[in-house]
C-alpha cells in the first residue's frame, strides 16, 4: 500500500490457506521503498491469544496502523470470546466510522483455525472463496499460485509455502523469508 506522504512504499505479501482441518497463514518479510529493499525480515504474521483462544493475524500495509488494528481486534475478541466473526465485524465497523481509525492503511487476514476472514478499512469482512485469502503487494500472485496448487495433494502448509515461493519469483515486492503460523488439526 502506498500513500502520498511516502510514495513508493510497498508492503508485504500475506497468504492464508485452509485445507484438511488446518489454516496456515504465511507472510514474507520484504518491505520496499521504490526499488530499494528496506528490510527483508519483517514479521507481519502474529499469533494472538485473547482469553486463551488462539487467533492468527497477517497484515499488509503500514505496520503502525496494523498494530493499532491488532490491539483493537484483541479488545473485540476479549469482549466476545470465541466469536471471531462478530469481533471482525465490530472492528470493521469501528475502522470505517471512527474519525481516527478510518485513516489507517492496512489490511488484515484473520483466522481462528475454523473461520477465515479478510478485514479492510472499507468496512469489509470477507470470507474468501476456495478457502484461500491473500493481501499485500504480491497477494494476487500468491492467490493464483495457491488456487492452482489446490489441484495437488499437498497439505495446507505445503500449498502456502510453494505459492509464496512462486509469488516471490514473480513479484519484486515479495521475498522468500517466510513467517508461517498454523491453527487446527
Amino acid at each position: 500500500m502506498a500513500d502520498e506522504s511516502f510514495p513508493g512504499w510497498h508492503g508485504t505479501t500475506i497468504l492464508a490457506v485452509k485445507r484438511g482441518g488446518k489454516v496456515v497463514v504465511a507472510g514474507d518479510g520484504q518491505v520496499s521503498v521504490g526499488q530499494t529493499v528496506m528490510k527483508g525480515s519483517a514479521r507481519k504474521v502474529r499469533r494472538l491469544s485473547p482469553g486463551g483462544q488462539d487467533v492468527v493475524v497477517g497484515f499488509a500495509g503500514s505496520t503502525a496502523d496494523a498494530f493499532t488494528l491488532l490491539e483493537r481486534l484483541e479488545k473485540k475478541l476479549e469482549a466476545s470470546p470465541g466469536q471471531l466473526q462478530r469481533a471482525c465485524v465490530e472492528l470493521a465497523k469501528d475502522w470505517r466510522t471512527d474519525k481516527f481509525l478510518r485513516n489507517l492503511e492496512a489490511m488484515l487476514i484473520v483466522t481462528d483455525g475454523a473461520q477465515l476472514y479478510v478485514v479492510t478499512g472499507a468496512g469489509d469482512v470477507l470470507e474468501p472463496e476456495h478457502d484461500i485469502a491473500a493481501i499485500g503487494s504480491g497477494g494476487n500472485f500468491a492467490l493464483a499460485a495457491a488456487r492452482g496448487l489446490l489441484e495437488t495433494d499437498l497439505d495446507a502448509e505445503a500449498v502456502a509455502r510453494k505459492a509464496m515461493a512462486i509469488a516471490a519469483d514473480i513479484c519484486v515486492y515479495t521475498n522468500g523469508n517466510l513467517t508461517v503460523e498454523t491453527l487446527g488439526a
